[in-house]
């Protein structure tokens, strides 16, 4: 009776209102959106391209050490040997907007592995330095194509709710290429010296061959098929995904807004005549990419057996492990990153990693320098500077080592995004060839702990940079970035328009805000 009653009830208020009433059943409470399997996986894939560059940087740290005695080559040579790998992905970097923007982001992938793997043959069937320089510079033609390309395809594949997870997928793979590296020089440093370094490297070329593989079974970036025309292949992925059909046609409908260019404007001229926009997008990306690399970390990396030889660490074994320790630790440190990028947003991470850096590199010039000038062993200098090279790798790997890519593949609009990536990666390889290239004549120009500090310095001057220029792009789209740049230290302006902006065109203006909550 009671039922009926209530059915009659909602048939009278239909007529009233004119809209259909519902029973308290018929409200479902609103599901969590899910990350896609699909999108994850795509996005490993690409990224682990990135383990190519990693592991060269690693496996040199200890390489270099059994091909300067059994090559007899100097000091000066072991830099370029180390740096030019940097210098040569130039080449592949400038190279692979205008390929990736041809043959697609996929393919530019697979070459960029095929590339590799024929470098990393060379360099370990290397019969002398001239024949390995040469090797190193196809490998690094391969990196640079792999350094570009994993987080452009990565970014355009992702959802904005869960992109700066995906897109921090590149450093994390880079750092498990350092890792695998050390690993490599500890487990064959005892085989005789002139196979040793040969295998080292030689090794190189088998996760290329798999990886190309791989990325054969992934789909094309969505945002390249819009810019060919082909809207129903890019609809196709834009359903894998996507968390459902709305979010895959909402981002559909933003790609191809963004893809609206007029026919007589150019790539170039953006670039070469930018808006106000594109110039702070401009400034943002290479100046993150240029202090990324001019902070010295790689110099840490590359060159940690040395370190640790002036800390004290003197058995070839030892200094080794020491590198394995190294590796654990940036690992560890990407991966609590990249769970928590799209938890914290760009900027605190960003600024606390450059922070932690700063603070390290002091205390670690403090403990090199007491070395340095004392006659005997001081133990407590020595647990500092293992301890400091440990928090240095630790404080860039949650902050500055992967946002440096997450940020500057998600903030250029869709008809510069290529390029503007492929000019980033090449500010980044250029600045990382000349630390590379020159830490051992500065160390003994200024004294190792005077390099340090000088780190230090740089380090503390790329956080006021940070600071002022930076806007925070977590859960913005792609297409949203334009918006938030072009007015510099004023951007928390262009921040706060994008939001009223946002809230108006979904009906959350101020007057129903407090019904919302």
């Amino acid at each position: 009776m009671a039922e009926m009653e209530m059915a009659d009830q909602r048939a009278e208020n239909n007529v009233v209102s004119g809209q259909p009433q519902n029973s308290i059943a018929d409200f479902d409470p609103p599901k969590k959106p899910k990350t896609k399997k699909f999108a994850v996986a795509c996005a490993v894939l690409a990224s682990m391209t990135s383990i190519l560059l990693g592991y060269d940087i690693g496996v040199m740290s200890g390489a270099s050490l059994f091909i300067k005695e059994n090559l007899n080559i100097s000091d000066v040579q072991v830099e370029v040997l180390n740096g030019t790998l940097n210098i040569y992905s130039l080449i592949g970097s400038a190279l692979a907007g205008k390929t990736s923007d041809w043959i697609g982001r996929r393919y530019t992938i697979v070459l960029a592995g095929t590339i590799f793997f024929i470098g990393a043959l060379l360099m370990g069937f290397a019969p002398n330095y001239a024949f390995l320089m040469f090797g190193r510079f196809i490998a690094g033609v391969g990196v640079g194509y792999a350094l570009m390309i994993a987080p452009v395809y990565t970014a355009e594949i992702s959802p904005a709710s869960f992109r700066g997870f995906l897109t921090s997928f590149p450093e994390v793979f880079v750092n498990v290429g350092i890792l695998l590296g050390y690993v490599s020089n500890f487990a064959l440093a005892k085989l005789p010296i002139h196979l040793n370094w040969r295998i080292m490297l030689g090794i190189g070329a088998i996760p290329s061959v798999f990886l190309a593989l791989g990325v054969l079974a992934m789909p094309e970036s969505p945002r390249w098929l819009v810019m060919q025309g082909r809207l129903g292949d890019a609809k196709r992925v834009l359903n894998k995904t996507s968390s459902s059909e709305e979010e895959s046609q909402l981002r559909l409908d933003e790609i191809k807004e963004a893809a609206r260019i007029p026919k007589d404007s150019k790539d170039e001229e953006l670039l070469l005549r930018p808006t106000p926009a594109v110039r702070h997008i401009l400034i943002a990306a290479l100046g993150i990419h240029f202090f990324q690399q001019l902070s010295g970390t790689d110099s840490v990396v590359l060159y940690s057996p040395r370190i640790f030889e002036k800390a004290g660490i003197t058995s070839y074994n030892d200094k080794l492990l020491a590198t394995v320790a190294v590796g654990f630790v940036k690992t560890i440190a990407i991966l609590v990153a990249t769970f928590q990028v799209d938890r914290f947003g760009r900027r605190i991470l960003l600024l606390s990693s450059v922070g932690g850096m700063v603070v390290s590199f002091t205390l670690l010039g403090v403990g090199l320098t007491v070395i340095d000038q004392s006659h005997s062993k001081v133990p407590w200098a020595v647990g500092l500077c293992i301890a400091m090279v440990l928090f240095i790798v630790a404080f860039f790997s949650i902050g500055l080592g992967p946002i440096t890519w997450v940020y500057s593949s998600e903030i250029f609009p869709l008809q510069l995004r290529a390029q503007g990536c492929s000019m980033g990666v090449a500010v980044n390889r250029v600045t990382s060839g000349v630390i590379s290239m020159t830490f051992i004549s500065l160390y003994k120009a200024i004294t190792i702990g005077g390099a340090f500090f000088l780190y230090a310095g740089i380090a503390a001057l790329s956080w006021v940079f940070f600071y002022t220029l930076y806007p925070e792009t977590q859960g913005r789209s792609l297409e949203d970035m334009e918006v938030l740049f072009g007015k510099y230290h004023k951007w928390r302006e262009a921040n706060a328009m994008l939001n009223k902006t946002k809230q108006a065109d979904h009906g959350f203006g101020d007057d129903n805000k407090a019904q919302i909550h």
